[in-house]
């Protein structure tokens, strides 16, 4: 039987260090010049942030961080910074139980948008970010870091998607209630993957067009995978993505859902974007 987990705010100077180092151990992070430190994590939750703590036991698990900030335009908005599941207890939920916990703690708060950024080809996160939770991006944010050391993200441009979690919209509370809409019939491929001799999926720009009202963007289904396998074929999908996305954005476009379903004994994972040109919100 599995230890019931508890999600709560970080208390202790103990727990403040239990962060530092489940930070360490997400990203496998070779010094501490990427840790987030005790006494940032400290000075913004007690100046209107939060820090929650995933806890099996005394044992802290995963945990999220963020803290207050401004739209371009002036809006207040939570910038959620940091999500991080520890090895062994990924890919079980607890990334969406964490967000929700994160929701309710900013709904209290009187704000309605909280927004993060995530690595676009990585399917998990996408599933999670816009298929479950009902973010929508239409942002994107080329080497957004700056070269990066730690064992997920070495090698490649920190290339982002901005995110817009509009947590108070009644798209949200479908999503959070399990409810999606069906694609559009009309969605047309902007990319799809083939196989390389090596059988890695590699990137094929079907269309540039921006005629369509829905166009839909394949990503690797496991990217770090191909990172391992062929450092080159990564660079291309980093590369041939960005130029997809940033065309598609400019053109009006966000994203608004994300498919991973496996078809003939394959996992493939698809972006949908919809032409938006004239979005209820500014940008957040």
């Amino acid at each position: 039987m599995e230890m019931e987990i508890t999600i709560r705010p970080v208390a202790t100077l103990d727990e403040y260090r239990a962060c530092e180092d489940l930070q360490r151990r997400v990203w496998a992070m070779p010094d501490d010049l990427d840790v987030v430190p005790l006494h940032l994590l400290l000075t913004a939750q007690k100046n209107g942030g939060l820090l929650l703590g995933a806890f099996a036991g005394a044992e802290m698990i995963g945990f999220v961080f963020g803290f207050p900030g401004l739209t371009p335009e002036g809006k207040v908005k939570h910038c959620s910074h940091m999500m991080g599941i520890a090895p062994g207890h990924q890919s079980k939920g607890l990334g969406y139980r964490l967000k929700l916990a994160q929701r309710a703690f900013v709904l209290e708060q009187g704000l309605d948008l909280i927004t993060w950024t995530y690595d676009p080809l990585e399917s998990r996160n996408a599933y999670l970010n816009i298929h479950k939770l009902g973010a929508v991006c239409r942002t994107y944010r080329r080497d957004l870091y700056g070269p990066m050391s730690d064992g997920l993200n070495a090698g490649l441009p920190s290339d982002r998607f901005q995110v817009e979690w509009w947590i108070a919209e009644g798209h949200v509370e479908r999503r959070l209630a399990g409810e999606a809409a069906p694609w559009p019939e009309e969605t047309v491929p902007a990319l799809t993957a083939h196989r390389t001799a090596a059988g890695l999926p590699a990137p094929d720009v079907r269309t540039l067009d921006a005629s369509s009202p829905a166009v839909q963007v394949e990503i690797p289904a496991e990217y770090q995978a191909i990172k391992a396998a062929d450092p080159a074929l990564a660079m291309e999908w980093r590369l041939t993505t960005r130029q997809v996305f940033e065309h598609y954005f400019a053109a009006g476009y966000r994203v608004v859902d994300f498919a991973s379903r496996v078809a003939a004994g394959e996992r493939r994972s698809f972006y949908l974007l919809q032409a938006h040109r004239s979005p209820t919100h500014r940008r957040g």
